[in-house]
């Protein structure tokens, strides 16, 4: 599997996060479910925004993406997001980039002009067949760069030549650098051969990026094979149901959501909504998110005085993850086996996430110690796919020393006040009293007699 990481040259946002995270949960599955699973995700680290980001700072390019490149590992590694396998980083595979090109030069699919080198777009007849695009239909100068050297305005760049103090390599067509587009071609066929099972990346890498990516590499493999099986792309992040960009000014840090709601919160917000459709990022989404972490934490911290060995855990789940698993036979595990087929089919978190609700009520409404830890190993093994529930209670709840804005006594009554609507069955207002709460982090447990509450120092 190789996938589109990031353009070092400033700190990683929500949308930058949401591939990170989406891959991460296939990798995690793929990798139970097969032997051996390499993942690739690249590293740009060569780009005019990093030079302009350069140029601006008075820095050297590598500076800049050694940076930004720290920073996003650091970010990941908060969101817990298993490192690939392999990050093969553009710089590094100048040479292979160069050498591909040689190639389509030799087979007429690209030309040399004024020290470009480009693609020739309508030498590719299979051109727009990824994103459903007629070429005669492109426009210039939407996401198609109008130049006059150009012999059709689709054509793109696969080298071009850098200035006095830009970032350089010689090359037969003199020192430039390459162009975005052929990094990937370039870093796959020396990692994994002319093609890869998987490849993916953001949805608004369809087109330009991946329909040149698949071009150029069809037309540099003598056997004309394309450079991926199987493309998947996740759906945009959107602010006020706008694609959150630079541009329009909408762009929100992945290190200041940390800060805010706990990187466990992110994770599991980033992976509410299924993987192709846009995600609409608000707080009530965020709330939502660390409502239903405090829920899983709140059920393993009442079955923290029944320990289950990592061996029992490992071995369960390699049982319950293998792919000729019988449910009768496993009978013990069938949530397990429940919710991994829910991810198995197309990353179905939203009914994975309800499997992991329905074993925490099975485990609270049973008497028996057996199917409490059978339930408990379940909901780890679970949570271990998803990335989540990798703090101990006590670190989940006292993550944070800030207080929630509201007294002991003022909580006591909204508890009384809800309670009196439940006796009126005035249902509408006892849960919105209950969100309330829940918005500021004042946790509730309904009991016979009683209802107990806590603070949520996530909040």
């Amino acid at each position: 599997m190789y996938v589109c990481g990031p353009t070092v040259y400033d700190y990683a946002h929500i949308g930058n996060a949401r591939p990170a995270v989406v891959f991460d949960l296939l990798y995690r599955l793929l990798s139970r479910l097969y032997p051996k699973v390499i993942y690739a995700r690249n590293v740009t680290d060569i780009d005019d925004k990093i030079i302009a980001k350069a140029s601006e700072e008075g820095n050297k390019v590598s500076e800049i993406s050694s940076r930004y490149y720290k920073a996003y590992q650091k970010d990941m590694k908060l969101l817990h997001v298993l490192e690939p396998s392999l990050e093969p980083r553009a710089t590094v595979h100048i040479p292979e980039m160069i050498k591909m090109i040689q190639e389509l030069i030799e087979r007429k699919y690209a030309y040399e002009v004024e020290g470009h080198v480009l693609f020739d777009v309508p030498s590719f007849a299979s051109y727009g067949s990824l994103s459903g695009r007629k070429r005669e239909e492109m426009k210039s100068g939407a996401r198609v760069e109008v130049a006059s050297y150009k012999k059709d305005p689709s054509d793109f760049v696969l080298w071009k030549p850098s200035h006095e103090n830009q970032a350089k390599w010689d090359s037969p067509w003199g020192f430039g650098r390459p162009g975005w587009h052929i990094e990937c071609s370039a870093m796959i066929r020396a990692h994994f051969g002319e093609d890869v099972d998987i490849h993916g990346g953001g949805q608004d890498l369809i087109f330009p990026h991946h329909e040149n990516e698949m071009a150029q590499s069809i037309c540099s493999h003598q056997a004309q094979i394309p450079c991926a099986r199987f493309w998947l792309h996740n759906g945009f992040v959107r602010i006020s149901e706008k694609k959150m960009s630079k541009s329009l000014g909408n762009v929100i840090f992945l290190r200041d959501m940390i800060q805010e709601y706990s990187a466990e919160t992110v994770r599991l917000a980033l992976l509410s909504a299924h993987y192709r459709s846009p995600l609409d990022w608000n707080t009530d989404l965020l709330r939502q998110s660390r409502e239903n972490l405090n829920r899983f934490y709140e059920f393993l911290q009442g079955l923290e005085n029944i320990p289950v060995s990592e061996e029992k855990r490992t071995n369960a789940y390699l049982y319950s993850c293998n792919p000729k698993r019988n449910k009768e036979k496993n009978s013990s595990y069938h949530d397990l086996d429940d919710f991994l087929e829910a991810l198995e089919d197309d990353l179905n978190v939203s009914s994975a996430l309800s499997v992991m609700h329905r074993i925490v009520r099975k485990a609270n409404l049973s008497n028996s110690k057996q199917e409490k830890i059978s339930c408990k190993i379940q909901l780890l093994q679970c949570a271990d796919l998803m990335g989540i529930l990798q703090l101990r209670p006590h670190e989940w709840f006292h993550s944070s020393t800030q207080d929630t804005p509201i007294s002991s006594e003022e909580i006591e009554d909204l508890i009384e006040q809800r309670k009196n609507a439940r006796l009126q069955k005035d249902f509408q207002m006892a849960d919105q009293i209950r969100d309330r709460l829940s918005e500021i982090g004042v946790i509730l447990k309904d009991g016979s007699e009683k209802t107990e509450w806590r603070r949520s120092s996530t909040y």
